[in-house]
């Protein structure tokens, strides 16, 4: 592409050397340059893109885009002053794939909880409707049938547009992304022009990186503060955030809830672990899927694929014969009667929806066993926060390991044992490996009994020391139930 082609509406301060010059590639990783790249040079929390720029012009750049101009300038080399990099390289992106974006109907899900699940509910509803569409989630990246592995909530900004770009080419019309609250501050979501923007809830998490409830807070605000008065914005009123989301935003505000009134309202009818009766703005329907967050989830779904202008009969049909995300409270019942549930939850609020979910359908003739950890290298203060939910909660909570990452597990599970309160500490235990957690919980467990093993979902490592271990807790169920079965 010309460079003044992909110069096109975005500000510049000061260009040095020639604009008539062709880009092969945008690069801000200097050990990816090839000829003729764009090298775009990033002010990074740990390493300055400033500083590669000599090093890039050695490989093959031909354009530099930075906010400090090199001292000395090579006159064979175009270089583009700019206010701020980060946010030049998300507009450069969308430029230079086409702005995608625009050719889409893009839809964006945010909040603490419920993102993957909530973008992956919309992929496959849209596709029981007969469309082709992306998806970009934690799980997978998804292009029609196609699976592309995810590595990030929100990908880089240039492999967002890429993989809209591919989906542009391959005739979608819909695209429904997860919104990270680091997605946002890193500005790998500008220049997106999304359709519509949905609110899950927020809750304690990722205080390690955002520091205060407040900045978090105000981070998932700017997703809805920077979106255009053509969009729609939709939120959850049963959370306390809900309308704070809207607050400022130019978009078309929309509500859902359970508890309060809203434009999309939501009631359970019934419930148990094979599904739920549930009646949405007047229509009754029955899902496999269960549990209150789940509600939420679809009541989120209905209301998106409502705003996009389909019939809420229609909706509710597709959104009948969803089978559960992967990882997200999925459940099967061993041949000895024992009941398994598996979930993703790893923040307070939402070990605390998963349980008192279990709490709401079981008897309580059964035990409920909850196995869980907390991640390493991560916010501290959630810790003894889940170790009082999990203890409080179940009949035994056995405290493991999760992602220690960095961290030594045993010191990560003393500070979860901090939140258990007194009239506790007879239901817990803690065994840092989790193989051997899981295990004890089969031990423990009787017919008819429930096991939560909590934390990890989808994910099929665990990362250790930065090595990431082949770790499947489903996997682990499954071979710990056959041996000790026997």
């Amino acid at each position: 592409m010309q460079l003044v082609e992909l110069l096109n509406r975005i500000p510049v301060l000061e260009i040095h050397g020639d604009n008539d010059r062709e880009v092969s590639a945008l690069v801000f990783d200097s050990r990816k340059v090839s000829e003729n790249s764009l090298y775009i040079a990033l002010k990074g929390t740990v390493a300055d893109g400033h500083s590669f720029i000599a090093s890039s012009v050695e490989k093959g750049a031909k354009t530099i885009v930075c906010e400090d101009l090199p001292k000395n300038l090579d006159e064979n080399i175009t270089y583009i002053k700019v206010n701020d990099s980060s946010k030049t390289l998300a507009h450069l992106a969308s430029n230079f794939y086409g702005n995608p974006s625009e050719k889409l109907k893009l839809i964006g899900v945010t909040g603490t909880n419920g993102k993957t699940s909530v973008s992956t509910l919309l992929f496959d509803v849209f596709k029981n409707l007969g469309y082709n569409s992306a998806l970009l989630s934690t799980v997978e990246i998804r292009i029609g049938d196609e699976i592309i592995p995810a590595t990030h909530t929100t990908p880089d900004v240039i492999t967002i547009n890429q993989i809209l770009a591919k989906a542009v080419e391959q005739g979608c019309e819909f695209a429904f992304m997860e919104v990270s609250s680091h997605g946002i501050s890193q500005n790998r979501i500008e220049g997106l022009n999304f359709k519509i923007a949905g609110f899950t809830n927020l809750t304690h998490d990722h205080l390690d990186y955002h520091k205060t409830f407040d900045e978090y807070l105000k981070t998932k605000k700017r997703f809805f503060d920077e979106l255009n008065d053509g969009a729609i914005a939709i939120t959850n009123v049963d959370d306390k955030n809900g309308n704070v989301m809207l607050q400022n935003t130019k978009a078309k505000k929309k509500s859902y809830a359970l508890k309060t009134m809203a434009d999309y309202h939501g009631r359970t009818l019934e419930v148990d672990f094979n599904g739920m009766l549930l009646n949405f703005n007047g229509k009754e329907f029955w899902t496999t899927l269960t549990g209150k967050f789940n509600v939420y989830n679809l009541l989120l779904v209905f209301g998106i694929a409502s705003e996009l202008g389909f019939e809420q009969d229609e909706i509710l049909q597709a959104i009948s014969i969803l089978k559960r995300v992967n990882g997200r409270f999925e459940t099967f019942k061993s041949d000895g009667g024992i009941f398994f549930i598996v979930d993703y939850a790893h923040t307070p609020d939402a070990l605390e929806n998963v349980l008192d979910s279990i709490n709401d359908i079981r008897t309580k003739n059964e035990r409920l066993i909850t196995v869980f950890g907390c991640g390493g290298d991560r916010d501290h203060a959630k810790r003894p926060e889940m170790g009082n939910i999990a203890s409080k909660k179940s009949t035994l909570a056995i405290i493991t390991s999760d992602n220690p990452r960095t961290e030594d597990p045993t010191a990560i599970i003393k500070e979860i044992e901090t939140g258990v309160e007194p009239q506790n500490f007879s239901k817990y235990t803690s065994i840092p490996d989790r193989r051997e957690a899981i295990k004890m919980a089969i031990k423990f467990a009787e017919p008819k009994d429930i096991i939560l093993v909590a934390g990890k979902g989808h994910e099929n490592y665990q990362d250790i020391n930065g090595v990431k271990h082949h770790f499947d807790d489903k996997e682990v169920i499954n071979e710990l139930w056959k041996l000790m079965s026997k």
